[in-house]
Parts: structure tokens; C-alpha cells; sequence
């Protein structure tokens, strides 16, 4: 695949109870939408049964739309730290569905998403959805903010690919880095 040959970027807002997904292609100027949803598994009550489904249903997304990389959202410390294991397990499950399939999978922060869709990485889900519909030029009726949240993942990941200047520092792009820069590393 070349530089600027398209790419299709699947975005992950992991969750037990509602998963989000956004799907973009990279453009020859713009990233154009592909599509967007969510796994709802409020009706699921086994916990271990909903990492199961998050691995199927992934694996599933995964061969619909053949993306060449998958960008997903870390979790992030809220008041309950059970929180952050569930959303930690839900995200290894789409992870390993991506890894399996050998799809590169690239690890955004919310505020970073967030700030490089709206410039703000304090944004509300409102805004991040309004911008992502400016952004792709398309009018989204979500089911759920998720969706638009995994359209900003898949969104952040597009700008990181086009501008070198945000992706490096990433853990992910050190040996491009390292390759890239032989005399600065001792």
C-alpha cells in the first residue's frame, strides 16, 4: 500500500454496555465517512459473556470493512475502578479481534481525540459530534454518542497519519522515530 493510496480506519469507543464504532476512509484531500454503530449489550448480563460478544462482533466489523489499521479509545479513571477494568477488558477484547485479524491497532486518550477534532480536549460528546459532521461533511443521526465518539477515534487517527508533528511521541511510531532519526539516538 502506498503513502497515498486510501486507507480505512476503524474507530473503537470500547464499553460493556454500549460499544461504539466509526469507520473512515482517507481521502486524496478528506477523510470521507464509511459508516458508524454501536454493539449494544445492555441485554447481555454475564460479564465474561459480553467480552465475547465484544470479540465476535469486532471480528465481524473487522471483515465487513477490511480496515487497515484500528484506532481505539484507552480507558480512562473515573470514581470506580471496576469501571476501568471493565472498559480495560472490553478494549483488550476488540484489540485482540484487531490483532488476530493483523491490524495494526493505534491507542488514542479521549481528551487527545477530543482535542483533535474540536481543538478542545474538554469537549462535550455534543461537540464532538457536530464537528465530526462538518469534519466529514455528512448528517449524523446517531443511536448513541459512542458511535460519534469511535467516528472521533478513527478521525484522530487520520490527522496523527497525515501530520508527523502530532504522531511522534507516540509508543507506537518509536521505531519509525529511531529509523528516522539515527544520529539522535545514543
Amino acid at each position: 500500500m502506498t503513502e497515498h493510496s486510501p486507507k480505512t480506519i476503524m474507530g473503537i469507543d470500547p464499553g460493556t454496555y454500549i460499544l461504539g464504532y466509526g469507520v473512515i476512509r482517507s481521502g486524496s484531500r478528506h477523510p470521507e465517512y464509511v459508516d458508524m454503530g454501536v454493539l449494544d449489550m445492555r441485554k447481555i448480563g454475564d460479564h465474561f459473556s459480553k467480552i465475547a460478544y465484544i470479540y465476535r462482533e469486532v471480528s465481524r466489523l473487522i471483515a465487513e470493512f477490511s480496515p487497515d489499521v484500528l484506532s481505539i479509545e484507552s480507558p480512562f479513571y473515573g470514581k470506580n475502578p471496576q469501571v476501568i477494568l471493565k472498559l480495560g477488558r472490553a478494549q483488550g477484547a476488540a484489540i485482540t479481534a484487531a490483532v488476530n485479524a493483523g491490524i495494526p491497532v493505534y491507542e488514542y486518550a479521549p481528551r487527545k481525540a477530543k482535542s483533535a477534532i474540536t481543538g478542545n480536549g474538554a469537549a462535550s460528546k455534543e461537540q464532538v459530534c457536530i464537528m465530526s459532521q462538518k469534519i466529514l461533511d455528512v448528517s449524523l443521526d446517531p443511536e448513541r454518542f459512542d458511535a460519534t465518539d469511535a467516528l472521533a477515534i478513527a478521525l484522530c487517527h487520520y490527522y496523527h497519519m497525515k501530520s508527523p508533528v502530532l504522531s511522534s511521541g507516540s509508543v507506537s511510531d518509536w521505531k519509525k522515530f529511531i529509523e528516522a532519526n539515527p544520529g539522535r539516538v545514543k
